[in-house]
């Protein structure tokens, strides 16, 4: 349900990083610890599965938007993620 803006203490501008600020570019992760870190999260941060879904929510489009400045190394096992770096 919307609310009051007046209701909120504080907003602010919405603003997304850059890959290249988020990633190290001699590294590569998974979608969870891209997700992560956007949040300023360590990548091995523990999340109940609530929390980590959202970020996901928010992960993958940003990913997709960005997809020229990544590429993907396929899963080490087929029950594991695909990596994922800077272009």
């Amino acid at each position: 349900m919307p609310v009051p803006r007046s209701a909120v203490d504080e907003v602010r501008p919405l603003a997304f990083r850059e890959p290249d600020e988020v990633l190290e570019f001699d590294r590569l992760y998974t979608v969870y610890e891209v997700a992560r870190l956007l949040q300023g999260l360590e990548p091995d941060a523990e999340l109940d599965r609530g929390t980590e879904d959202v970020l996901l929510d928010w992960a993958i489009p940003w990913m997709v938007v960005n997809r020229d400045a990544f590429v993907f190394a396929e899963p080490t096992a087929d029950d594991e993620p695909g990596l994922y770096g800077l272009a």
